[in-house]
């Protein structure tokens, strides 16, 4: 057998494993959907009349339409948490020491990881929409839309498996989970005001949020998706290349 096919066998027995995990604690997939449909109801059954009409012409149609790609972004999110507790949990408790002493390829545990989490989150991001469309979500999106949609949805939250402490792993879950709020999710940044506007039409999450919003609702999304691509795909290489570098480092300890 080549290098390769050791890779890929190994992979797959490490997603096998992480795929076992979900279903012996179900609670972390309850949680990484109950949060965002909480966020769904909370801004559109209780804020969304008030919200809605200060939105006035910058968002014609339904709100729930305006904020559903905020919620999808933040159902990735938070089970981009779920991994990082995941890796966490690998490293504190001795699994890396012994995947050590077994003849396995590198980069299968990152591998497995990686591959149980986009199978996590397209399953928690379809069980969400689902619950929106039920709320009178119209997405305008054709097959190649919604391709893109699932795409930049997991490149927005790549660097999850990186987090290797209960002081980095806090830490990142902190900024995941409270970063979308200042962005374009809930309201347009131009509404926001002084500093607070300047950072949510600059950080990572607005330009992706705005993409995805034109892919859903034909929007225009004017350069959004350039900074969407560029953003995703920086964070994307920065997250695989740092987590990469862990996980050789505690293999190789």
């Amino acid at each position: 057998m080549t290098t390769l096919t050791f890779a890929v066998r190994d992979s797959a027995t490490m997603t096998r494993r992480s795929l076992r995990h979900v279903l012996r604690y179900p609670v972390t997939m309850v949680v990484s959907v109950a949060v965002p449909v909480l966020l769904l109801l909370l801004f559109v059954g209780v804020f969304g009349g008030a919200i809605k009409g200060s939105l006035g012409a910058v968002s014609p149609g339904s709100y729930i339409d305006y904020v559903m790609p905020g919620i999808i972004v933040m159902t990735a999110a938070y089970g981009s948490s779920v991994t990082a507790q995941s890796v966490n949990r690998d490293s504190t408790e001795g699994i890396i020491a012994r995947f050590r002493t077994m003849a396995i390829s590198p980069a299968s545990v990152l591998n497995g990881h990686v591959a149980s989490a986009l199978a996590r989150t397209l399953v928690s991001a379809a069980l969400v929409v689902g619950v929106a469309i039920g709320l009178g979500f119209r997405p305008a999106a054709d097959a190649g839309r919604w391709l893109a949609v699932v795409g930049l949805t997991w490149l927005a939250v790549p660097f999850g498996l990186a987090a290797k402490t209960a002081e980095g792993l806090s830490g990142f879950v902190l900024v995941v989970q409270l970063l979308p709020f200042i962005s374009s999710a809930f309201v347009p940044p131009d509404q926001m005001s002084g500093w607070v506007r300047w950072f949510a039409a600059h950080q990572p999450f607005t330009p992706v949020i705005d993409t995805l919003r034109g892919l859903l609702t034909g929007t225009p999304d004017g350069r959004s998706a350039i900074a969407a691509v560029a953003w995703c795909a920086g964070l994307a290489l920065a997250g695989y290349l740092w987590a990469r570098v862990l996980s050789r480092r505690d293999l190789n300890r």
